[in-house]
């Protein structure tokens, strides 16, 4: 009995410094979002990631509210949603007509139709338990999913050999956060927790390690330089991966300038026909 308080209390322990961590990741966007409200633009970014982290927060939610004793994960999922969806809006509201046209459909066929379709499906064809374990591991199979992202950053920073779009705090944290719901998960004995925060612990060390070994590298592979304002800050999931990426970027193709035809006239050279009709103007065009 007392073992059985102890893992409670180790859990409820684990679970509160994984909100904590997991709230300041969730705000790590704003500086990003303060600039386009006060550009009144969303630039190059996109509105893919923010929708996932919708998607992926209010499953978790879902799931949360269907187990028993999850509060924990029910405060930092709702903190979520609220904070993605304040995130979304505003894409929305100062994105291009193109662009919020996508954001919309986006979110109707993801936000809305997707997770009514879940909701209808797990309500209807699974009861009891069995409801709450199919839940959970259509979460678990939605956070790994979205680490194709952070094995892109990966690929890149090995690739180019500059940390440039890989910060060491931010991988950092987010190592620290899949710690505490590994933890969480381990201790609430809920694999659907712990398992997908074993892959956002891996990938964090990992991240980390890349960071100690090409921080001081140089690039190997040039690569056009990126304005500041063209940097998007992307956070995917609390429980699965979230991350900073540089997102939407449109770098334009080098343009080779054209000749310049009227050289000649410019510098005041004569050109050779003239000079030609010059000496027999029988031979000049009319």
């Amino acid at each position: 009995m007392a073992l059985m308080a102890d893992h409670h209390s180790l859990a409820v322990a684990f679970g509160v410094l994984g909100n904590i961590i997991s709230v300041l990741v969730y705000l790590a966007p704003l500086p990003t979002f303060y600039r386009i409200y006060k550009k009144k633009s969303t630039e190059s970014f996109q509105s893919l990631p923010y929708q996932v982290a919708l998607f992926s927060s209010m499953l978790w939610l879902y799931y949360a509210l269907m187990k028993k004793g999850a509060f924990l994960l029910i405060t930092i999922n709702s903190f979520g949603c609220v904070v993605e969806t304040i995130y979304i809006a505003m894409y929305i509201a100062y994105a291009t007509k193109n662009s919020r046209v996508s954001a919309i459909k986006l979110f109707v066929a993801m936000n809305v139709a997707l997770f009514s379709f879940i909701i209808i499906l797990t309500h209807f064809l699974v009861k009891g338990s069995i409801r709450v374990q199919v839940l959970g591991w259509i979460c678990v199979a939605i956070s790994v999913s979205v680490f194709a992202a952070p094995l892109n950053i990966v690929a890149r920073v090995i690739r180019t050999k500059s940390v440039e779009f890989m910060p060491f705090n931010l991988s950092f944290f987010l190592t620290l956060s899949a710690v505490m719901w590994f933890a969480y998960g381990l201790f609430m004995k809920d694999l659907c927790v712990a398992l997908p925060n074993v892959i956002g612990f891996v990938l964090g060390m990992l991240q980390m390690l890349l960071y100690a070994i090409y921080r001081n590298s140089e690039k190997v592979i040039e690569e056009k330089k990126i304005p500041e304002q063209m940097k998007g800050v992307v956070v995917f999931s609390t429980l699965g991966p979230s991350e900073v990426y540089p997102v939407g970027v449109d770098i334009e193709p080098d343009v080779k300038p054209k000749e310049d035809t009227t050289e000649n006239e410019q510098t005041g050279e004569p050109d050779k026909n003239d000079v030609k009709c010059l000496e027999d103007s029988s031979e000049c065009p009319v």
